[in-house]
């Protein structure tokens, strides 16, 4: 299988060389940021949380590790998706674009994890019990 070459940056980020093809991964499009100046080949906003989960997190880092099993489970019905992805990664660098203020607790740090190490098979059994 051939390695995958991800990156994620913020849509606020000067585009780079080094970014190859760049894909959007907002449900809304970055404010203020032009389509111009964004540079994306592809908006994937099939691939972002849901508006009910986005809104729900708010970008708590504190909720982000439920955050991440909500939008796993939301994954798992985007699989095809995650497989064109996974694709465009093996011909080289794929860059998830992002507009999220925190670099470290965002859905693009969670579906550049998932595109490289795959879908887990089940909930961990300490996560099941948890309320949402």
């Amino acid at each position: 299988m051939a390695k995958l070459d991800i990156g994620i940056k913020r849509a606020y980020e000067p585009v780079g060389s080094e970014d190859g093809r760049r894909v959007l991964v907002d449900r809304i499009w970055p404010r203020g940021v032009s389509k111009r100046v964004a540079n994306v080949d592809t908006w994937e906003k099939e691939l972002a949380p849901s508006i009910e989960l986005r809104k729900w997190f708010d970008h708590d880092p504190e909720k982000f590790d439920r955050f991440r099993e909500r939008y796993i489970d939301e994954l798992r019905e985007r699989r095809e998706d995650l497989k064109e992805l996974r694709g465009w990664g093996r011909k080289g660098r794929l860059t998830l674009v992002y507009s999220a203020k925190d670099e470290k607790y965002n859905q693009a740090v969670v579906l550049a994890e998932i595109l490289k190490r795959g879908l887990p098979r089940t909930k961990p059994e300490s996560t099941v019990s948890k309320s949402r």
